[in-house]
Protein backbone atom coordinates (compact mmCIF):
# COMPACT_ATOMS: atom_id res chain seq x y z
CA UNK A 1 0.00 0.00 0.00
CA UNK A 2 1.23 3.49 -0.85
CA UNK A 3 1.15 6.03 1.94
CA UNK A 4 -1.60 8.56 1.76
CA UNK A 5 -0.28 11.98 0.73
CA UNK A 6 -1.59 15.39 1.50
CA UNK A 7 -2.59 17.52 -1.50
CA UNK A 8 0.18 19.93 -0.60
CA UNK A 9 2.87 17.21 -0.67
CA UNK A 10 4.91 15.94 -3.59
CA UNK A 11 6.74 12.57 -3.68
CA UNK A 12 10.26 13.11 -5.06
CA UNK A 13 13.12 10.49 -4.90
CA UNK A 14 11.42 8.59 -2.07
CA UNK A 15 11.11 11.81 -0.10
CA UNK A 16 8.01 13.73 0.68
CA UNK A 17 8.44 17.42 -0.06
CA UNK A 18 5.85 19.83 1.15
CA UNK A 19 4.71 22.28 -1.46
CA UNK A 20 4.97 25.93 -0.60
CA UNK A 21 1.65 27.75 -0.69
CA UNK A 22 1.29 30.31 -3.47
CA UNK A 23 1.50 33.89 -2.33
CA UNK A 24 -0.31 36.78 -3.87
CA UNK A 25 2.24 38.85 -5.76
CA UNK A 26 0.30 42.06 -5.45
CA UNK A 27 0.65 42.67 -9.24
CA UNK A 28 -2.45 43.28 -11.29
CA UNK A 29 -3.04 41.18 -14.41
CA UNK A 30 -3.06 42.77 -17.83
CA UNK A 31 -6.24 44.73 -18.34
CA UNK A 32 -8.07 43.61 -21.52
CA UNK A 33 -10.92 46.09 -21.14
CA UNK A 34 -11.90 48.70 -23.70
CA UNK A 35 -9.77 51.37 -21.99
CA UNK A 36 -6.62 49.26 -22.12
CA UNK A 37 -3.77 51.03 -23.93
CA UNK A 38 -2.15 47.66 -24.60
CA UNK A 39 -4.94 46.11 -26.61
CA UNK A 40 -6.71 49.17 -27.91
CA UNK A 41 -4.17 51.78 -29.05
CA UNK A 42 -6.57 53.14 -31.66
CA UNK A 43 -8.94 54.27 -28.92
CA UNK A 44 -6.33 56.77 -27.71
CA UNK A 45 -5.62 58.67 -30.94
CA UNK A 46 -5.87 62.09 -29.31
CA UNK A 47 -3.49 63.57 -26.78
CA UNK A 48 -6.05 64.21 -24.03
CA UNK A 49 -9.63 63.59 -23.03
CA UNK A 50 -10.74 66.86 -24.62
CA UNK A 51 -9.88 65.54 -28.07
CA UNK A 52 -7.09 67.99 -28.93
CA UNK A 53 -4.58 66.70 -31.46
CA UNK A 54 -0.83 66.80 -31.02
CA UNK A 55 0.85 67.69 -34.30
CA UNK A 56 2.45 64.26 -34.74
CA UNK A 57 -0.80 62.44 -34.06
CA UNK A 58 -2.79 64.66 -36.42
CA UNK A 59 -0.18 64.26 -39.16
CA UNK A 60 -0.26 60.47 -38.81
CA UNK A 61 -4.06 60.31 -38.81
CA UNK A 62 -4.29 62.54 -41.90
CA UNK A 63 -1.44 60.83 -43.78
CA UNK A 64 0.69 63.97 -44.09
CA UNK A 65 3.89 65.25 -42.51
CA UNK A 66 4.07 67.73 -39.62
CA UNK A 67 5.73 70.20 -42.02
CA UNK A 68 2.66 69.97 -44.26
CA UNK A 69 0.42 70.92 -41.33
CA UNK A 70 2.64 73.90 -40.52
CA UNK A 71 2.46 74.93 -44.19
CA UNK A 72 -1.33 74.73 -44.05
CA UNK A 73 -1.23 76.99 -40.99
CA UNK A 74 0.87 79.58 -42.81
CA UNK A 75 -1.51 79.48 -45.77
CA UNK A 76 -4.50 79.99 -43.54
CA UNK A 77 -6.38 76.77 -44.31
CA UNK A 78 -5.75 75.24 -40.88
CA UNK A 79 -6.22 77.02 -37.57
CA UNK A 80 -3.11 77.32 -35.43
CA UNK A 81 -3.04 75.01 -32.40
CA UNK A 82 -4.33 76.39 -29.11
CA UNK A 83 -3.89 75.38 -25.50
CA UNK A 84 -5.75 72.34 -24.19
CA UNK A 85 -6.95 71.96 -20.60
CA UNK A 86 -3.69 70.31 -19.54
CA UNK A 87 -1.61 73.17 -20.94
CA UNK A 88 -0.33 71.43 -24.08
CA UNK A 89 -0.55 73.02 -27.50
CA UNK A 90 -2.92 71.07 -29.69
CA UNK A 91 -5.18 71.31 -32.72
CA UNK A 92 -8.94 71.46 -32.27
CA UNK A 93 -10.91 68.18 -32.42
CA UNK A 94 -12.24 69.02 -35.92
CA UNK A 95 -8.75 69.59 -37.34
CA UNK A 96 -8.63 66.13 -38.95
CA UNK A 97 -11.80 66.86 -40.93
CA UNK A 98 -10.32 70.17 -42.08
CA UNK A 99 -7.08 68.57 -43.26
CA UNK A 100 -9.01 65.89 -45.15
CA UNK A 101 -11.15 68.59 -46.79
CA UNK A 102 -8.05 70.49 -47.88
CA UNK A 103 -6.37 67.37 -49.27
CA UNK A 104 -9.47 66.42 -51.26
CA UNK A 105 -9.89 69.93 -52.68
CA UNK A 106 -6.23 70.01 -53.72
CA UNK A 107 -6.69 66.72 -55.56
CA UNK A 108 -9.32 68.24 -57.89
CA UNK A 109 -7.27 71.33 -58.69
CA UNK A 110 -7.95 73.93 -56.00
CA UNK A 111 -4.95 75.86 -54.72
CA UNK A 112 -4.16 76.64 -51.09
CA UNK A 113 -4.64 80.35 -51.74
CA UNK A 114 -8.11 79.73 -53.16
CA UNK A 115 -9.03 77.47 -50.27
CA UNK A 116 -7.76 80.04 -47.79
CA UNK A 117 -10.12 82.65 -49.23
CA UNK A 118 -13.24 80.50 -49.18
CA UNK A 119 -12.51 78.84 -45.84
CA UNK A 120 -12.01 82.19 -44.12
CA UNK A 121 -15.44 83.26 -45.34
CA UNK A 122 -16.96 79.98 -44.16
CA UNK A 123 -15.24 80.15 -40.78
CA UNK A 124 -16.78 83.59 -40.25
CA UNK A 125 -20.22 82.13 -40.84
CA UNK A 126 -20.50 82.99 -44.53
CA UNK A 127 -21.53 80.75 -47.42
CA UNK A 128 -18.93 80.95 -50.22
CA UNK A 129 -20.65 78.24 -52.26
CA UNK A 130 -21.06 80.35 -55.41
CA UNK A 131 -17.40 81.30 -55.32
CA UNK A 132 -16.46 77.63 -54.97
CA UNK A 133 -18.70 76.82 -57.94
CA UNK A 134 -17.09 79.60 -59.99
CA UNK A 135 -13.58 78.36 -59.20
CA UNK A 136 -14.47 74.77 -60.07
CA UNK A 137 -16.03 75.87 -63.37
CA UNK A 138 -12.82 77.65 -64.33
CA UNK A 139 -10.79 74.58 -63.51
CA UNK A 140 -13.01 72.41 -65.66
CA UNK A 141 -12.54 74.80 -68.58
CA UNK A 142 -8.77 74.64 -68.11
CA UNK A 143 -8.82 70.84 -68.07
CA UNK A 144 -10.96 70.74 -71.21
CA UNK A 145 -8.56 73.11 -72.96
CA UNK A 146 -5.64 70.88 -72.05
CA UNK A 147 -7.51 67.84 -73.32
CA UNK A 148 -8.30 69.62 -76.60
CA UNK A 149 -4.63 70.58 -77.03
CA UNK A 150 -3.50 67.05 -76.25
CA UNK A 151 -5.98 65.68 -78.78
CA UNK A 152 -4.65 68.08 -81.45
CA UNK A 153 -1.07 67.07 -80.63
CA UNK A 154 -2.02 63.39 -80.89
CA UNK A 155 -3.52 63.96 -84.35
CA UNK A 156 -0.39 65.85 -85.47
CA UNK A 157 1.87 63.02 -84.31
CA UNK A 158 -0.27 60.47 -86.11
CA UNK A 159 -0.09 62.49 -89.34
CA UNK A 160 3.66 62.98 -88.97
CA UNK A 161 4.29 59.27 -88.37
CA UNK A 162 2.14 58.35 -91.37
CA UNK A 163 4.25 60.68 -93.59
CA UNK A 164 7.48 59.29 -92.13
CA UNK A 165 6.36 55.70 -92.76
CA UNK A 166 5.84 56.58 -96.43
CA UNK A 167 9.25 58.27 -96.70
CA UNK A 168 11.02 55.33 -95.06
CA UNK A 169 9.25 52.90 -97.37
CA UNK A 170 10.66 54.74 -100.40
CA UNK A 171 14.22 54.73 -99.07
CA UNK A 172 16.61 51.83 -98.69
CA UNK A 173 17.81 51.04 -95.12
CA UNK A 174 20.74 53.23 -94.09
CA UNK A 175 19.99 56.05 -96.53
CA UNK A 176 18.71 59.43 -95.21
CA UNK A 177 14.95 59.93 -95.46
CA UNK A 178 14.88 63.57 -94.35
CA UNK A 179 12.35 63.02 -91.55
CA UNK A 180 13.32 66.00 -89.42
CA UNK A 181 13.62 68.24 -92.50
CA UNK A 182 10.10 67.24 -93.48
CA UNK A 183 8.89 68.05 -89.96
CA UNK A 184 10.56 71.48 -90.08
CA UNK A 185 8.85 72.37 -93.36
CA UNK A 186 5.37 71.34 -92.18
CA UNK A 187 2.87 73.68 -90.54
CA UNK A 188 2.61 73.21 -86.77
CA UNK A 189 -0.77 72.54 -85.25
CA UNK A 190 -2.24 75.57 -83.51
CA UNK A 191 -3.12 74.81 -79.93
CA UNK A 192 -6.45 76.11 -78.71
CA UNK A 193 -5.63 77.53 -75.30
CA UNK A 194 -8.31 77.98 -72.62
CA UNK A 195 -10.33 80.76 -74.27
CA UNK A 196 -10.46 79.16 -77.73
CA UNK A 197 -11.14 75.78 -76.17
CA UNK A 198 -14.21 77.14 -74.37
CA UNK A 199 -15.57 78.62 -77.62
CA UNK A 200 -14.89 75.37 -79.50
CA UNK A 201 -16.59 73.29 -76.84
CA UNK A 202 -19.62 75.59 -76.82
CA UNK A 203 -19.96 75.29 -80.61
CA UNK A 204 -19.62 71.52 -80.35
CA UNK A 205 -22.29 71.42 -77.64
CA UNK A 206 -24.73 73.39 -79.86
CA UNK A 207 -24.19 70.99 -82.77
CA UNK A 208 -24.58 67.95 -80.52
Amino acid sequence: MFPRMNINQVHFDNKVVRKRPLRASGKKPLDPRIDSRIYNPSVHDNSDDNGFWRIGQLAKAAGVSPDTLRHYERKGVLRKPGRSANGYRGYAPDALDRVRLVRRALSVGFTLDELSQVLKVRDRGGAPCRRVQELATGKLSSVEAQLADMSALRDELRSTLKDWDARLARNSPGSPAGLLEALASSEPTKLLGPANARRTLKRKARHD
